[in-house]
């Protein structure tokens, strides 16, 4: 099962969760984004690019990292997840096809976490850039938070 990294809230996020903290510039970001918003049928989760001013906020609460972010957050119900235990969360709530994110969840945490840093590492090297807020889905596009 997931890891609970923290188990507070940032107040910059004003009880907007449950919500996906990622980079906005990363391809694999991007995708991850394209399916939340087709699994989650309940509109529920938000999306936060961590290049907006709320997102580095997010991730200094965090002690991460803003200028470099190699972390993927899931924040809900009063506790946050990231990297690969944020992921396997978001399947968890999304049910269906989601669900296939539980297959990290059978790799022991220590391998899941030195896996999640190399290919965040990288991301861009692997699967290039793309731009999350220039995604052309209205959908999508209200989940963004800025």
């Amino acid at each position: 099962m997931p890891r609970v990294f923290a188990t507070d809230v940032p107040p910059v996020l004003n009880g907007l969760t449950p919500v996906a903290v990622m980079d906005g510039e990363c391809a694999v970001c991007s995708f991850g984004a394209r399916m939340i918003h087709r699994l989650d049928r309940s509109g529920a989760i938000r999306i936060l690019p961590v290049q907006t001013d709320r997102g580095r906020a997010v991730l200094a609460h965090y002690g991460l990292t803003p200028d470099d972010p190699e972390t993927w957050l899931f924040i809900a119900d009063g506790r946050a997840w990231r990297d690969f235990d944020a992921m396997i969360e978001v399947g968890r709530r999304t049910g269906g096809l989601g669900r296939l994110t539980l297959v990290f969840a059978v790799l022991p945490g220590g391998l899941r976490d030195w896996l999640y840093r190399r290919l965040a590492r990288n991301r861009y090297a692997l699967f290039g850039r793309a731009d999350l807020c220039g995604l052309p889905d209205p959908g999508l596009r209200a989940r963004l938070l800025s």
